[in-house]
């Protein structure tokens, strides 16, 4: 069990874990270009590689609610750092695609086991108002994975290749395992049996909580910009505008800080009444995308690209910051299972959704990737829409 006098560095520890799935997704995005020309690979699927660790990643959080509740967090998130470690090295000094597939589907499973155990962490150590404290923090510091992880990688590509991405993040790994073996420990207090006929039940009354169930679309539509961009944004700036992967990293940079003020701003207006502020985030952030895209016939450089992507972030990382929190703590006699179920269908949806757009659409300008965020702020929209319809239709 967690001894109390570790109860700081643990929680220390928990925050530095919850960051992985952004670092591991968003380190080698400026090294994508290199890796397609170097592996001899079409842009797709060097892309692809990023679509898969998000489905791995989402499928895992289904399960991985239940396994943390049943074996506790503890021991699953030392073995997902200890199989960090290898899979990523494995990923540094292979050629082949599919056994970079194959890690990054792994890497995608244990970042779900490792993050559902941490979320679930805060929910069992703290409580009340300092329970929804911690959760909202906790959205806030999983942004800086995406904000610091291209910085450096840009430059790692620069001065060593693709490969010293994922020597990084082993490196990261082992620092972590060794810190949480010395200082960390269980928190759950009361183990669950395994059933699945238990889960399945319980998955069931999630899913038919209305508030729940929208609130994770809202999750993946939201993050679904920012993997929109990260998809095409390195191939736009660095190929069709002929910057550096340097420059493609600090353009990941400030889309990460863009993120992270929304999930301030919205830990500062977590007192206001929930819906209408998520409503005028929607409004706005549609606004700013529709004057992107008439922009795009006057402007089309890396300033204007950047400036019109950075307003939208932050309207997306507010949108997420107030949903993610208020699903992971919607069921907290549940929470690993809640925030298995929120981070899947999530990320899911957030990976189809996102490829989908760019497979479709192709981006290769501002006017692009205006058109694929209207798409995601107009889907916002409609679900924004059915909520309030139903509550109409409940009323009455």
């Amino acid at each position: 069990m967690l001894k109390e006098k570790n109860k700081f560095i643990a929680t220390i520890l928990a925050f530095a874990v919850i960051p992985m799935s952004g670092l591991a997704t968003d380190i080698y995005l400026p090294s994508m270009p290199s890796m397609a020309l170097e592996l001899q690979q079409p842009e797709s699927r060097i892309q692809l590689t990023l679509t898969i660790f998000l489905i791995s990643y989402g499928l895992t959080q289904f399960f991985a609610g239940s396994v943390v509740d049943t074996f506790g967090r503890y021991r699953v998130a030392l073995i997902s750092q200890a199989l960090f470690v290898l899979s990523f090295l494995i990923t540094a000094v292979t050629k082949d695609i599919l056994v970079i597939y194959a890690m990054r589907v792994l890497q995608g499973m244990l970042s779900g086991f490792a993050v559902v155990s941490k979320r679930a962490f805060f929910v069992d150590v703290y409580d009340g108002e300092e329970r929804k404290h911690y959760l909202s923090i906790m959205t806030i510091v999983w942004s800086v994975g995406p904000i610091v992880a291209p910085f450096i990688g840009g430059y790692l590509q620069s001065l060593f290749g693709w490969q010293s991405n994922f020597y990084v993040l082993a490196g990261y790994s082992l620092l972590l395992l060794i810190l949480e073996f010395a200082f960390s420990g269980e928190t759950l207090k009361t183990k669950k049996v395994f059933l699945l006929s238990d889960m399945i039940g319980e998955y069931k009354m999630m899913f038919g909580t209305k508030d729940f169930f929208y609130g994770m679309l809202m999750c993946g539509v939201s993050y679904a910009m920012v993997i929109f961009f990260n998809l095409c944004g390195a191939f736009i700036i660095e190929h069709k505008m002929g910057y550096s992967e340097v420059v493609a990293g600090y353009v990941s940079l400030i889309l990460g800080f863009a993120w992270m003020s929304g999930g301030f701003l919205g830990k500062a207006l977590i007192a206001k009444p929930f819906m209408p502020k998520i409503r005028y985030a929607n409004f706005i952030q549609i606004i700013l995308i529709v004057a992107m895209l008439f922009a795009s016939f006057y402007l089309n450089s890396i300033y204007s690209l950047v400036a019109f992507a950075f307003v939208v972030h932050i309207t997306a990382g507010f949108i997420f910051n107030n949903y993610f929190a208020y699903c992971i703590g919607r069921f907290p006699e549940s929470a690993g299972m809640a925030g298995g179920l929120t981070g899947g269908v999530a990320f899911i949806f957030t990976s189809a959704l996102s490829y989908g757009i760019v497979a479709i659409i192709k981006p290769q300008n501002q006017m692009n990737v205006a058109e694929g965020y209207l798409v995601m702020g107009i889907l916002g929209l409609i679900i924004l829409t059915v909520i309030r319809l139903r509550k109409a239709y409940t009323v009455h």
